[in-house]
C-alpha cells in the first residue's frame, strides 16, 4: 500500500496536473545536476563549493514548497528514512542548545552541511515517481560516469600533479580524477558503477545498449584499480561478490551471465592492458597492508584513540564534525601532521555523536536494507526491483570502504550516498498505475483512468 498522502490528486485540475509534473522533474533535474557538481568541484570540500551544495539545496527546496502552495492540498510522500534522520537531527540540535560539541562552530556548519543532504534525499522521494524518470536517470548517470572515469583514466595516463591539469593541490596529495585524494575517487566509483552494471542486465538493456553498458561499467570499475585505492578495489569485489550471490539466488538466464559475462571480460582486458604492472604490485600488497594495520598500523592506531575518545563521552559523543579539535589529546603517537579525520566512518560517527548518534545510524541502514531488499525478487525485468539492485550495491560498496576510509566526511560523496539511501528505501511504484488502468477500465465509457488513487508513475 503507497504512503503516498495525496488527497489534492482527486481534485487537481487537468490544466494543473502536467504543470505539477514538470515542476517535479525540473526540481530532481536540479537534485541530480547538484550531485554532478559536486565530484566535479574536487569533492565539494572547499568553502566555495559547500555554499553552493547548500544554497542549491535550498533554493529547491523552496521551489518545492511553491509548488505545493499552488495546488488545492499538500501532497507529501512519506519515506521511514525519514524518522532515523529527525532522530539524529535531535541529536545534534541538543549538542547545540547545551553546549555538548567540543567546537560549536565545527557542529554548527556540519549540521547545515546534513539539512542539505537531508533536503536532497526528501525532494528526491517527493520528484522521483514516474518510471520514466527512473530510465532517464539510469541513462544520464551512466552517461555521467562513463565521461567522468575517462577523464580521469586519461589524467591518469597523463598526469602532471595538478587537478584538471591546471590547479595544484595546495596541501598535496594523491590525485586521482578531480579529487585530492584516489581514495574518494574509488568511492565515488562504487557508487555510479552499479547503475549502467545493473541496467545491462535487464530487460530494459538489448543488443548494442547492452554492449555498451556493459563496457561504461567496466571502464568505471577499471578506474577504480587504476587508481590505486586498494580500500576501493576491496569495496568493488565485494560488491560484485554480493552482485553474484543475488544472482544465484534470484535470477538465473543466459542473457545475465552473457551480460556479466561481457562485463568481466572488459574489465579485465582493461585492466591487464593499462594496469600492468604497477597495478599487480597494487593489488598483491593488500594482504601485506592488512596485516601491518591488524598488527599496529597508523589506521589501527586511530582506532584505538578513538575508543579512547568514545569511552570519555559515551552518550552524546564530542560533538558533529570536531574529531579533528578533540583528537590530539588523545594521540597516542607522535606526527606534526594534522589527523583531519579518523580514517573509518563508523568510529568517527561514534565518536562525534556517541552511542545515541551511533543508534540512530544503525537504524537508518537497517532501515535501508530492509526496504530495498524487499524490490529485489523481481529485479531483472521490473524496474523497482532494478533500482533497488543498483541502489543497494553501491551503498553496500561504499560502507565496506567506509571501515578504512573517511568518504562519508566528503560532501559530495556523502549527498550521493544519502540520495541512494533515500531512493532505495522509498516506496516506489514505478508503473503500477499504468498496469492498474489497464486491469480496472471495464471500457471506453467508464473513465477511471481521470481519476488515478496515485500520482501518475
Amino acid at each position: 500500500m503507497s504512503s503516498t498522502i495525496a488527497t489534492s490528486s482527486l481534485k487537481l485540475p487537468a490544466a494543473r496536473e502536467p504543470q505539477k509534473l514538470r515542476t517535479d522533474s525540473l526540481i530532481l533535474s536540479g537534485v541530480f545536476l547538484l550531485l554532478f557538481f559536486g565530484p566535479l568541484a574536487f569533492g565539494a570540500v572547499e568553502p566555495w563549493a559547500i555554499f553552493v551544495l547548500e544554497a542549491s539545496s535550498a533554493l529547491l527546496f523552496t521551489l518545492w514548497v511553491w509548488r505545493q502552495s499552488t495546488t488545492d492540498a499538500w501532497t507529501l510522500r512519506d519515506n521511514p528514512l525519514f524518522r532515523p534522520m529527525l532522530a539524529f537531527a535531535v541529536i545534534v540540535a541538543l549538542q547545540l542548545i547545551f553546549g555538548w560539541t567540543a567546537y560549536r562552530h565545527e557542529t554548527f556548519s556540519q549540521a547545515l552541511l546534513y539539512v542539505a543532504y537531508g533536503m536532497l534525499a526528501f525532494l528526491v522521494t517527493q520528484s522521483l515517481r514516474r518510471s520514466s524518470q527512473a530510465k532517464a536517470l539510469a541513462i544520464i548517470v551512466s552517461v555521467y560516469g562513463i565521461a567522468f572515469a575517462g577523464l580521469a583514466l586519461l589524467q591518469g595516463l597523463q598526469p602532471n600533479g595538478k587537478l584538471f591539469w591546471l590547479r595544484t593541490p595546495q596541501l598535496g596529495g594523491w590525485i586521482y580524477g578531480p579529487y585530492v585524494n584516489h581514495n574518494h575517487y574509488a568511492g565515488l566509483m562504487e557508487m555510479l558503477t552499479p547503475v549502467p552494471l545493473v541496467f545491462c542486465l535487464t530487460r530494459y538493456a538489448r543488443g548494442h545498449l547492452r554492449t555498451a553498458a556493459a563496457a561504461g561499467a567496466a571502464l568505471m570499475a577499471g578506474t577504480i584499480f587504476f587508481s590505486g585505492s586498494r580500500g576501493g578495489m576491496i569495496a568493488f569485489l565485494a560488491e560484485l561478490i554480493l552482485l553474484g550471490a543475488l544472482l544465484l539466488k534470484l535470477q538465473r538466464g543466459p542473457k545475465l551471465a552473457a551480460g556479466f559475462g561481457l562485463f568481466a571480460a572488459v574489465m579485465l582486458a582493461l585492466l591487464a592492458w593499462i594496469g600492468g604492472a604497477e597495478l599487480t604490485k597494487r593489488v598483491t600488497s593488500i594482504g601485506s597492508e592488512t596485516r601491518q594495520e591488524l598488527s599496529g598500523g597508523l589506521r589501527s592506531t586511530i582506532n584505538k584513540d578513538g575508543i579512547k575518545m568514545f569511552a570519555h563521552k559515551p552518550i552524546f559523543g564530542w560533538g558533529l564534525r570536531v574529531f579533528p579539535v578533540a583528537y590530539p589529546q588523545f594521540r597516542s603517537f607522535f606526527t606534526d601532521k594534522i589527523v583531519n579525520e579518523a580514517h573509518n566512518d563508523y568510529l568517527q560517527m561514534l565518536v562525534e555523536m556517541g552511542s545515541l548518534g551511533f543508534l540512530t545510524t544503525v537504524w537508518f541502514l537497517a532501515v535501508v536494507y530492509r526496504r530495498g531488499t524487499r524490490k529485489l525478487t523481481v529485479w531483472a525485468w521490473d524496474l523497482n526491483g532494478a533500482v533497488g539492485m543498483a541502489t543497494l550495491l553501491g551503498i553496500s560498496g561504499i560502507l565496506v570502504h567506509s571501515f578504512v576510509d573517511f568518504n562519508l566526511q566528503i560532501p559530495a560523496n556523502a549527498a550521493l550516498f544519502y540520495v541512494l539511501c533515500a531512493t532505495a528505501a522509498a516506496d516506489t511504484r514505478f508503473g503500477a498505475n499504468r498496469r492498474m488502468r489497464r486491469k480496472r477500465t471495464p471500457g471506453p465509457d467508464l473513465e477511471l483512468s481521470s481519476v488515478p488513487t496515485h500520482l501518475p508513475a
